[in-house]
């Protein structure tokens, strides 16, 4: 009898020590399982750091394609007109453009254009939409209040009578009455100088528009 116990006791010696040895390679797999996962959480963070990089990375490049300063600089001819040099990029965003001539002459623009067909704005219009109109190859008449009301008012007639050319106050240009097309622009001293008459005759729809027979009509503001 003493022997059988003895015997008993063993085997539960054996099997006690069979647990603990399938506890603790249980607990080795744990372990290993929890260092595997924080190696993916790690990477998972990683890529997902590169991931926001490369969205801000994206995020600045719209941004920039939003800005015209490309290089290029006005050469004024011997009539007087000013023509950018550059290249003037035509993308369309919905953001704001820093343009680097006032009014603008090009550069990125809004997909809407503005109405253009003898069109007088009474309020400032904005940039973006407006090059657009000039890509259509618009003509666009602007003033500050520097300008006399009688040149005023006789350059709202023009527009009013002449497709493809649009009209608005703007406050930030260097002479009191100026005009502008894709490309060109010029200052003129009053509406009755002869420079008007013969800047619409060549711009409106002239040979420097990007997209001539473009509609002047169906546009907005955003």
């Amino acid at each position: 009898m003493g022997s059988g116990k003895k015997s008993n006791s063993a085997a539960r010696k054996e099997r006690i020590e069979e647990m603990r040895r399938a506890e603790r390679a249980r607990e080795r797999r744990n372990r290993a399982l929890t260092i595997g996962a924080s190696v993916v959480v790690v990477a998972g963070l990683v890529v997902g750091g590169v991931v926001l990089v490369r969205s801000q990375s994206d995020s600045d490049k719209d941004s920039a394609a939003s800005d015209s300063k490309g290089s290029g600089h006005f050469v004024t001819d011997a009539d007087g007109v000013k023509t950018w040099s550059g290249d003037l990029s035509r993308t369309h965003v919905t953001t704001s453009v820093t343009y680097p001539m006032h009014p603008p002459v090009g550069g990125n623009h809004n997909p809407v254009w503005l109405n253009c067909n003898g069109d007088v704005y009474t309020s400032p219009v904005k940039d973006e939409n407006a090059v657009h109109s000039l890509e259509h190859g618009a003509v666009w008449v602007t003033y500050t209040d520097k300008a006399p009301k009688a040149d005023v008012d006789a350059l709202a007639a023009k527009v009013k009578q002449t497709p493809y050319s649009l009209m608005s106050p703007y406050q930030d240009q260097a002479s009191p009455l100026m005009l502008s097309a894709w490309g060109h622009q010029l200052a003129v001293k009053s509406a009755s100088d002869p420079a008007v008459d013969k800047f619409f005759s060549t711009y409106v729809q002239g040979k420097q528009t990007p997209e001539p027979g473009a509609s002047c009509t169906g546009g907005t503001m955003k």
